[in-house]
This record gives C-alpha cells, structure tokens and sequence, in this order.
C-alpha cells in the first residue's frame, strides 16, 4: 500500500470514529488535585508561629466532649465507645489533669493527673487506681486505655516550642489529602508545608515531630510524633480553630496512639485560655478501699499486662 492509500485509510477510520457508539465512551473529568487558593510562608515564619504560639498559651481549662475509639489490626476489631463529657485542665511547663464522666448519671469513668514525671490515674467503676512514672507503660492489647499517659495528651493540646539547645528545624513542601468541597466522599490532594524537629536523643539525632501546616490558612492542621526509632507513636489532628480571647485555637483535637490501637478525639464546648489554676487543681488521692497498681513495679506491670509474675 503507497503512502498516500495509507493516509486515506488512517483519515477514514477517524472520520467514522466519532459515529461508532460502541468505539468510546464519555466521562466527566474529575480534577484529583485541589483548586483553593494557597498562601505562601518561610521556613522562618512557621517555625516563629511554633514558638509565638506555645508562649501565648501558658494554661487552658476545658469543658470538652469526648469520643472514644478502640481497636485495629492487632485487635481484630474496632469498638466505638459513646460519647462522654469530660473536664481538661492544662499548666505549663507540664501539669494536666483529665477528668471523664459517665453517660446521663455524669459520675466520674476516670480522674486523670500529672506533674509531667509521676501521674495517677483513678478509675471509678474498677475501683482502680493506677500510678506511676510518665515513661512506664504496660502493653496490654486487652486494655489499650490503660496505657494512656498525660504526656501523650499534654503534647497533642499544647505544641511545644522547638528548643534551639536540643533541637533543629527544617522545612518541607508535601500534599495533603483534604476533603472535596463539592463531594465529601471524595479526597484531594493539596499541597502543604511541613516542620520536622529533629531531636539530639540519647542515640543521637532523630525526626521527633512532623508539624504540617495547611497551606490554606497557614494554621497548624497535623502534629506526628516519633519515637526515637522513627515510628510514629501519636498521630494529632486539629481542626476547626476559633478566636479564644485573642488566640487562635483549634476547637477540636483528635489523637491517635496507633502503636496502642486507640483514637480520643476532644470536642470543646467551653474553652479559657490563660485563667489562673492553682495547685490544689492538680491533686488526686487514693480513694479508701481502691485496688492500687503501681506501674514502677515489674511485678505489678506484668500482672497489668495480663501477664504470669514468674513465681
């Protein structure tokens, strides 16, 4: 076939494409990356809104409602626990107590305290009351709240500022999934900006936290934290920030713990930031006739865990 016969040919079988219903098919284009507009910061800026913002806020004493969720891949199931209404009391440099109440009777499910190094936590319906220092934990699978911890909560609420003596911080450009304004089915990815702090550790440097800014409004959307061996022990969302007596706060906390396997998302309903808390804010004695755990004990540990003390 010439050359010319073979270009009739090809220009035929265009020509007659578009009559051939059975030859194609039309979709509507479905953009994958977000179209809102973006504002643009220094690696200097966000690293001084870190560090404005964690001096801005010294205390913070909330009404919160909390949700509660349990489970994963190493459990095999996910539970989903009802919503409570809690108390949330915060004083730097390190001091928190967490307090939850029981569904429509509203008496205590959990009296949560900390001086940053020791907390005790007293459980109500267990008659428990657990204590011991901030770094202990007991990995038990069965009861994953148990190993909550007031510093992994502490941290999540109030960003800590990155210390020049221990610390360094450098800047990113990533994407971020975000919800589609038009179909909240669907994700998009938009670009945003990350500060990772890297932490002089006892076996040298290493990520400690991710800080991601939404490029959207410039505000704080995410928090990761690492363990020393770079895996992520808590996941920290923030959304829905609002205006508290001149700070920029986010109303609505969520924290994931996924080495543990649980979720606790706080949803302020009453929010003061700066007020005075006292010291007597941050007491809890041991109620008479409690069972009490002592986490700084090995033996007590291994009976926490669900474990034989080996005698």
């Amino acid at each position: 076939m010439s050359l010319v016969s073979k270009l009739r040919a090809i220009f035929l079988f265009l020509a007659i494409l578009p009559l051939s219903g059975c030859l194609w098919r039309s979709r509507p284009y479905k953009p994958t990356a977000s179209t809102a507009p973006l504002k643009t910061a220094t690696q200097a800026e966000l690293i001084d809104y870190i560090d404005a913002q964690a001096a801005k806020v010294q205390s913070m004493q909330a009404t919160v409602d909390i949700d509660t969720t349990v489970g994963g891949a190493k459990k095999g199931r996910v539970t989903d626990y009802q919503q409570i209404r809690g108390y949330v009391l915060a004083r730097k440099p390190a001091m928190l107590r967490m307090i939850g109440l029981l569904p429509i009777v509203r008496t205590k499910a959990f009296d949560l305290v900390s001086d940053g190094k020791e907390f005790k936590l007293w459980i109500p319906p267990k008659n428990r009351f657990v204590q011991g220092r901030n770094d202990v934990t007991t990995p038990n699978a069965q009861q994953p709240l148990e190993n909550l911890r007031p510093q992994h909560i502490y941290d999540a609420l109030l960003i800590p500022a990155i210390d020049p003596k221990t610390e360094r911080a450098v800047m990113q450009s990533d994407v971020e999934q975000v919800a589609d304004p038009k179909d909240k089915k669907r994700t998009l990815e938009q670009p945003d900006y990350e500060i990772l702090v890297i932490h002089d550790g006892p076996h040298g440097w290493y990520i400690a936290r991710k800080i991601v800014f939404s490029r959207t409004d410039l505000l704080p959307h995410r928090q990761v934290v690492y363990d020393d061996m770079g895996n992520p022990s808590t996941d920290v969302h923030y959304g829905e920030y609002k205006d508290y007596s001149g700070v920029n706060f986010p109303s609505q906390i969520e924290i994931e713990r996924p080495q543990e396997e649980y979720d606790i998302t706080l949803s302020m309903v009453k929010l003061e930031l700066n007020g005075t808390l006292t010291n007597d804010k941050f007491i809890l004695d041991k109620p008479a006739g409690a069972e009490v755990v002592h986490l700084n004990d090995t033996k007590t540990q291994v009976r926490a865990s669900g474990g034989q003390s080996g005698q």
